[in-house]
């Protein structure tokens, strides 16, 4: 079975920094993009970061110079390295990855089951 696990979240103050980590459990064919995403109250979900498999990073422009996405290939693993924390950061942090379980199964979308940013003095 096929599951993203998250890891890394958690309250920080202002100015702050916290590393989150997405690990995949179980085995599949490819993995292509890897992304983050997060989910304030009240507001929709947000694409954050991006990573294609060949290393091209995209950022929402308001993370854009603070925070840091990269991959590991062979942990099937991606992180987001945030720093400069400010309170608009605090939401729910999803990670997402597009990926083929099977050589002859076509791109699913797979979800992280969310960890807590708090950014608080």
């Amino acid at each position: 079975q096929v599951q993203l696990v998250e890891s890394g979240g958690g309250l920080v103050q202002p100015g702050g920094s916290l590393r989150l980590s997405c690990a995949l459990s179980g085995s599949v064919f490819s993995i292509l993009a890897m992304g983050w995403y997060r989910r304030a109250p009240g507001k929709q979900r947000e694409l954050v970061a991006r990573i294609a498999r060949a290393g091209d990073t995209t950022y929402v422009d308001s993370v854009k110079g603070r925070f840091t996405i990269s991959r590991d290939n062979a942990k099937n693993s991606v992180y987001l390295q945030m720093n400069s924390l400010k309170p608009e950061d605090a939401a729910v942090y999803y990670c997402k990855m597009d990926l083929q379980r099977r050589n002859d199964y076509g791109v699913e979308d797979y979800w992280g089951q969310g960890t807590q940013v708090t950014v608080s003095s």
